[in-house]
């Protein structure tokens, strides 16, 4: 099943490519041993076309030079893939070719045609490269990737036998394109999830099924480092205090245990006191949804959710400016009335007269159709100021 002396057998680059979606450039190991299974100088994976708006991603591996042992992923800021991506993609009469469809390029343009071509004399003609094979693939979604090997104009053309190895491989690669877009796309979701829970200033540490931490935010890490009320002993969550921590323990089994009998579990709520003075945390305790073929010690099992009352929530003040519409100075007495200061207050930490803090009171009360304190403190914590 290869076409030439590779390294590693067929099933073993088969293999390559479904772990390449996990890598973290993806397919980095796959696309070096992909060149030499087709015996190209180089070799290249295109995961997002470049337009005029997006360099796009693109992948590259090029023929080490005789006696030089490195074969990884070329540097992408080199000329051959930066000026593509910058300038020669507009020029490339190789791309959109049929989905799946093993394609050279004499199968598009005769040579005459090709050496008479701006993008062969000011792309491929520098870099001595002349013969092209390549196969586009999509997955459902609408990612499309583009599988291109490049020779050398003094190399042979690709033959029969190594276009359908690329052929037997392309479903393959569809397949794995089809699984990275998938990881990537809910890699997407959960991180603006994760990023909107640390901006609004809750903690969140996730469980498995041993209630060993599996994950902890940044708002989370750092009560933990503070030790104060919250810490890690081992693996486990820790509450200081015997019976409030038999709680939580409890509370977490609990809930594990009815995830495990198919029974419908209760989230709990408790207090956590501080030795330090600080106000009391709050926190939940509930279950993480899981389907039946997810289970195992390693699977998130319980979500942990805290508060802690001396913590403020970032709101942005240009993004609650934007939407009511307020100055900058308003939006500022908007934002620290809503972390509980006083009026009085609020005139002293932004040295103003109160005279003036009420007149900045009284137009973000006409902007936001509020008509009293309370109403605005609540239309604040309650707008996505906090998550600009």
């Amino acid at each position: 099943m290869t076409a030439g002396s590779p390294d590693l057998s067929y099933d073993d680059l088969l293999g390559l490519i479904y772990e390449g979606p996990l890598e973290d450039r993806p397919w980095q190991s796959a696309l070096p041993q992909l060149r030499k299974m087709l015996d190209a100088q180089v070799a290249s994976l295109v995961v997002r076309p470049p337009s005029d708006e997006d360099q796009g991603a693109i992948l590259n591996s090029v023929r080490p030079e005789p006696g030089d042992t490195d074969d990884t992923l070329a540097d992408p800021n080199a000329w051959q893939a930066a000026s593509y991506q910058e300038e020669f993609f507009s020029l490339d009469p190789f791309v959109n070719l049929p989905l799946d469809k093993v394609v050279a390029l004499e199968d598009v343009l005769s040579d005459k045609e090709l050496e008479e071509s701006d993008y062969y004399r000011h792309y491929l003609q520098p870099v001595g490269l002349f013969h092209i094979l390549g196969v586009d693939t999509a997955e459902p979604g609408g990612m499309l990737a583009r599988l291109r090997f490049s020779r050398r104009s003094d190399e042979p053309r690709f033959n029969a036998e190594e276009r359908r190895l690329l052929e037997h491989i392309a479903p393959h690669l569809r397949r794995a394109i089809q699984i990275y877009a998938t990881i990537s796309r809910r890699t997407s979701e959960r991180d603006i999830y994760a990023g909107a829970v640390s901006q609004l200033a809750v903690a969140s540490i996730i469980l498995d099924e041993q209630a060993r931490v599996l994950s902890a935010n940044p708002v989370a890490q750092v009560l933990l480092e503070q030790g104060d009320g919250l810490s890690l002993k081992g693996q486990w969550l820790h509450i200081e205090g015997r019976d409030i921590n038999k709680e939580l323990q409890q509370a977490v089994a609990n809930i594990i245990r009815a995830q495990h009998q198919g029974e419908p579990s209760v989230v709990r709520a408790l207090r956590v006191p501080r030795s330090s003075g600080r106000s009391d945390l709050g926190l939940v305790v509930r279950p993480v949804p899981v389907s039946k073929w997810s289970e195992g010690q390693s699977s998130p099992s319980a979500a942990i959710f805290i508060s802690d009352p001396d913590l403020h929530e970032s709101a942005s003040r240009q993004t609650l400016a934007e939407l009511f519409e307020l100055t900058p100075a308003e939006a500022n007495l908007a934002i620290l009335l809503a972390r509980g200061l006083s009026l009085a207050e609020v005139s002293d930490t932004q040295n103003v007269s109160q005279h003036t803090a009420r007149a900045q009171l009284k137009s973000i009360f006409a902007k936001t159709g509020v008509s009293r304190q309370a109403e605005l403190v609540r239309l604040v914590i309650k707008s996505v100021a906090s998550l600009g």
